[in-house]
């Protein structure tokens, strides 16, 4: 395994120096669900919600959170992202909303923590919009599952 990056050969915190490196096409996708009560998730899915468009806004908070990741987590790089996409998938069966994300950006370091970063504040935000109603909803599985670009090229996650 490789060391970790964001700490200097005395043992301090640093930001890993990118400049040397070239820019290439960067791309990350990372998910995550929120599992809730069958009438909470009816709520999400007719649109019924009296605070509006649950899913509508949550796009929208996780692509706002992207482009702020930076500010968010100390050592990251500010990002100039070309691209957030943000999906759902309704999973009746469940009871849950399935949060994609995908960013990009053609830069010098990669885009995972941003399209992280999306789906965790995407399902944060279903959760402060639907709390008056169901407090147990449970977050799950926010996890990367591939990136493209850089030096070590590909990744896709096998679990």
């Amino acid at each position: 395994m490789s060391e970790l990056t964001h700490f200097d050969a005395s043992g301090q915190a640093h930001m890993v120096d990118v400049g040397g490196k070239a820019a290439t096409a960067r791309r990350a996708v990372a998910e995550g669900r929120i599992r809730m009560l069958p009438a909470t998730f009816e709520l999400v899915r007719g649109g019924g919600h009296k605070k509006g468009d649950v899913l509508g806004i949550a796009r929208v908070a996780a692509i706002m959170a992207a482009k702020k990741t930076w500010e968010l987590i100390p050592l990251c790089h500010p990002i100039a992202l070309t691209r957030l996409a943000v999906e759902f998938e309704l999973l009746e069966s469940e009871s849950a909303v399935r949060i994609l994300t995908t960013a990009e950006c053609h830069g010098q370091t990669g885009v995972e923590m941003e399209a992280l970063t999306a789906a965790n504040i995407g399902l944060l935000t279903i959760y402060d919009m639907c709390k008056a109603v169901d407090r147990g909803m449970e977050i799950s599985g926010v996890r990367l599952l591939e990136k493209d670009g850089g030096k070590s090229g590909g990744w896709r996650n096998q679990a």
